[in-house]
């Protein structure tokens, strides 16, 4: 079975989500999970655990390149 790790539901703290995918990923997770909100404030919900657009795109850019190293690759998005 894949194993998808979702870091925004298991820390609840944005500061720690990357650290998190990036473990997953060098942990050997099939894929992560992640919330992401242009105003997390503002959102209906889960908003505190959620990065904003740039933040993934960084993180996305920094899992590409450990998912490489690790022998994987990362779908490219729509």
């Amino acid at each position: 079975m894949p194993i998808i790790v979702d870091p925004s539901h298991a820390t609840g703290r944005p500061d720690l989500i990357p650290p998190m995918a990036c473990a997953a990923v060098a942990a050997g997770a099939d894929g992560v999970h992640v919330e992401v909100h242009s105003c997390p404030e503002k959102a209906l919900s889960d908003g505190p655990q959620a990065l904003l657009p740039r933040q993934y795109y960084e993180l996305m850019a920094q899992l590409r390149r450990l998912a490489e190293v690790m022998g994987k690759t990362v779908s490219p998005t729509a």
